[in-house]
């Protein structure tokens, strides 16, 4: 992104933000002429001791300066996570926070390290996808391919996660909740697009998933941001019926661009036993 664009994104994150909060919890009345939902950007900017006109500016991706100990405010008042902090700074280009955008060595998908490769194959009973910065599946084991697709079936070019969720039925007929499977991803989308901030591939890419499926940019509109979503999935799997799984997203030690999600049976439900069952009949069992 350039500078403008990051503003613009900037933007779009405070007022998604500023309009998740409920004003009651605040100490702010809820009825009167209130518009729109949430807090109004005076109420931010007062509980986070800022003039309302230089809130309103940050949040109209006005190009002003910045300081730490205000964004530190504005995320305060904002109730923001430690990632959506980060997101927040690296938006503004604060570098006292960490927030310059970090560069990317190469565009080429990260390799599946040997190592890392193994761990996947001793995790039989828990499907789990293996994947870079920009979503892309760069390993799977045999437990992913029973429960999700056969990735290897799909040309090189199009596995990326975000990309089959929006376009694969079978993914679509999976998840019991889609729009909850897909947010998880695009959290932690949204993560490396504010670390990778000068990468231009992330704008490319979200125009094209505008234009290829409407279902996207309401979905990406709501900016949430997570480095490890962790979630309870339930889906409806065409052999096994319902499975129910607790996601988990780890990084790769030593592997910044590489990210582990795995799809653990969720305890109290018969998951276990339909992943044993379903993995012995792929064997032949």
């Amino acid at each position: 992104m350039n500078r403008q664009e990051r503003l613009k994104a900037l933007s779009e994150f405070l007022r998604s933000r500023r309009m998740a909060l409920l004003p009651e919890e605040h100490g702010f009345p809820a009825g009167g002429r209130r518009r729109t939902p949430g807090l109004r950007r005076e109420e931010v900017a007062q509980l986070a001791g800022v003039s309302p006109t230089w809130y309103t500016w940050l949040e109209q991706g006005r190009d002003i300066r910045v300081s730490s100990s205000v964004l530190d405010a504005v995320a305060k008042a904002l109730r923001l996570n430690a990632d959506e902090k980060r997101y927040m700074a690296a938006l503004a280009g604060d570098a006292a926070e960490g927030g310059e955008p970090e560069r990317s060595a190469s565009d080429e998908p990260a390799a599946l390290p040997a190592p890392l490769g193994r761990i996947l194959d001793e995790l039989a009973g828990c499907p789990a996808i293996v994947s870079d910065r920009r979503c892309r599946i760069a390993g799977w084991n045999e437990a992913a391919a029973r429960v999700f697709l056969d990735f290897g079936s799909v040309p090189t070019e199009e596995r990326n996660m975000i990309t089959l969720l929006f376009t694969r039925p079978e993914l679509q007929r999976l998840a019991v909740n889609w729009e909850q499977f897909v947010r998880g991803y695009l959290a932690l989308f949204r993560y490396y697009y504010g670390r990778y901030a000068d990468d231009d591939w992330y704008s490319r890419f979200i125009e094209a998933m505008e234009r290829r499926d409407a279902r996207f940019a309401p979905l990406w509109e709501e900016s949430r941001v997570s480095a490890a979503p962790e979630v309870i999935l339930e889906f409806r799997h065409a052999r096994a019926g319902k499975m129910q799984f607790q996601l988990t997203s780890l990084q790769a030690q030593g592997q910044p661009d590489l990210r582990v999600s795995i799809y653990t049976p969720a305890q109290g439900t018969a998951t276990e036993r339909k992943m044993r069952r379903l993995m012995d009949e792929e064997r032949g069992g």
